[in-house]
């Protein structure tokens, strides 16, 4: 635990994921990823301090319409979802950029209780500059941790009463297994008097989805080809970023989108600090990410196998997305 050195001493970042634990958990992920057959990568390495720059692009985009249902939904129901949590603190878990917080935070600040916000992210430099303004902007203690929320979500501070923000669709990048697992997780992090958050993409039009995650200037492409420079600066991969293809399509049986990059040609990849050696076909795609589409009886389901019930949900005018407020 340190005090950032700036004119903000409310600042603390504890790292429990230091650059050492951070290329170890690379380390695992990329070689169990890659070694399995099809190729995959775990999406949590898309989100370097690059990766957090593009992916906030990339909610400003006329294609990536969840940000905006989602920010519709912050502008026109914070007060009510500040009211029922009854927080003093803010956890936001995959703050990133932390843009969408500070319509919680106003809202927060509006009762009087506000007192802390919590962000959470595996981009140190990225979430030691969002607290620097949230600090300056709210004048409030940040108490940040740098850390990766499958691992680490002990660390989490205690004390208060906390919301936990889980924005952005983000739950919905793991396959139902590890899903489950993440929100166990999120449960018993919780205090009784906490609530949780959380934000679901909702199924809709297939084509409109896969436009999302495909744009027309290229930023999600750039987006999901990060991953592979940070396996060449990491791990001494030689991946050609021109190699590969940018690919979204929609699964219709588990209702998620593919981010895939997609070899353009037959060729070899080595990833020495592993010890491999990958052989890419021609048309042969290693899959990046999955961004799974909800239901909303689905969203109460795994919310109830977690432990937690819901206290009230919102969606936007659209019916595109969904934000749920649930108890212990």
């Amino acid at each position: 635990m340190s005090p950032i050195p700036n004119s903000y001493p409310a600042i603390t970042i504890d790292v429990v994921l230091g650059p050492d634990g951070w290329n170890a958990g690379l380390r695992a992920d990329a070689l169990a990823g890659l070694t399995s057959s099809p190729k995959m990568l775990t999406p949590t390495w898309l989100y370097d301090d690059t990766g957090c720059r593009l992916y906030d692009e990339i909610t400003r985009l006329p294609e990536y319409y969840p940000s905006r249902a989602e920010q519709s939904i912050l502008l026109r129901w914070a007060p009510a979802i500040v009211s029922a949590a009854g927080a003093d603190t803010l956890v936001e878990l995959g703050s990133g950029t932390s843009a969408k917080t500070r319509t919680l935070l106003d809202a927060m600040a509006a009762t009087g209780r506000l007192c802390r916000f919590i962000p959470f992210d595996i981009a140190h430099a990225t979430l030691s500059e969002s607290a620097e303004m949230i600090a300056a902007e709210y004048g409030i203690e940040v108490h940040g941790v740098v850390g990766d929320f499958r691992h680490h979500l002990g660390s989490v501070p205690t004390g208060g009463r906390r919301l936990f923000a889980f924005l952005g669709g983000t739950v919905g990048n793991f396959e139902p297994a590890e899903r489950s697992a993440l929100l166990d997780g999120i449960a018993r992090s919780m205090a009784p008097d906490d609530a949780l958050l959380l934000g679901t993409d909702l199924v809709k039009d297939h084509a409109r989805m896969v436009r999302a995650y495909d744009d027309h200037a290229g930023v999600t492409a750039a987006f999901n080809k990060n991953v592979l420079y940070v396996l060449n600066h990491e791990l001494g991969a030689d991946f050609d970023l021109d190699d590969f293809d940018h690919v979204a399509v929609f699964d219709t049986r588990r209702e998620w989108i593919e981010m895939r990059l997609r070899s353009r040609r037959r060729h070899t990849v080595t990833v020495p600090d592993l010890d491999l050696v990958l052989e890419f076909e021609a048309g042969e795609d290693l899959r990046t990410e999955v961004s799974s589409k909800f239901r909303i009886q689905r969203v109460a389901e795994e919310l109830s196998a977690a432990g937690l019930h819901v206290a009230d949900m919102w969606t936007d005018s659209d019916g595109d997305f969904a934000l749920t407020l649930a108890m212990r």
